[in-house]
């Protein structure tokens, strides 16, 4: 009994410690933020970083899916707003797989070129624009459809699609060398 109570706290001790490690190092990169559980750094483009997220692998299927690595990786600069698994998990039954399938890759790269802006639109920028626009903000998505952003809270911004689905974002300006990620918890539709 004893020899297993001190494997678990063993276990234990080795898990928090290379949490604590993975912490540290982000720590001694200023800028970096923690998304799926791993350090995104903002000397590395959105692709690099992206796959490195365990909360953003059926994106990274996606975009790899659609031929848009080349493009996310450029130079940018880009606004992402990156659903997590768990968006594209709330999807109805089938349709991530079917989008996936090479006779979708036209329908699949209009929807996840919704979810890109041209420019860095950090949190603050983004605010700025809602105030601006006296309470909503358009968003010229690359695939040429708009997002409205809106606040939801003193500092709480949700964003509205063509469809009228509502995403809110749950951790803000993540940068990256080409750009900024936000983290959102639906899919937006075009």
């Amino acid at each position: 009994m004893k020899k297993h109570l001190l494997s678990l706290a063993l276990v234990a001790l080795m898990g928090a410690a290379s949490a604590t490690s993975a912490s540290a190092q982000a720590k001694m990169t200023p800028g970096t933020v923690m998304v799926g559980g791993e350090a995104m750094y903002p000397t590395k483009n959105i692709v690099e970083n992206a796959v490195n997220s365990k909360d953003h692998t059926t994106l990274v299927a996606a975009v790899k899916a659609a031929g848009l690595v080349e493009t996310l990786s450029s130079k940018g600069p880009f606004t992402v707003f990156a659903p997590t698994n768990a968006a594209f998990n709330a999807l109805p039954a089938g349709t991530v797989e079917t989008l996936v399938k090479p006779e979708s890759k036209a329908t699949l790269t209009k929807i996840l070129t919704y979810h890109v802006v041209a420019g860095n639109m950090t949190s603050d920028k983004i605010m700025a624009a809602i105030k601006a626009g006296k309470g909503t903000a358009s968003l010229k998505t690359v695939s040429g459809g708009t997002l409205k952003a809106m606040m939801n809270g003193p500092k709480n911004i949700i964003l509205k699609d063509e469809k009228g689905n509502v995403s809110t974002i749950s951790t803000y300006d993540v940068m990256q060398s080409n750009g900024v990620i936000h983290v959102i918890d639906k899919v937006l539709m075009p």
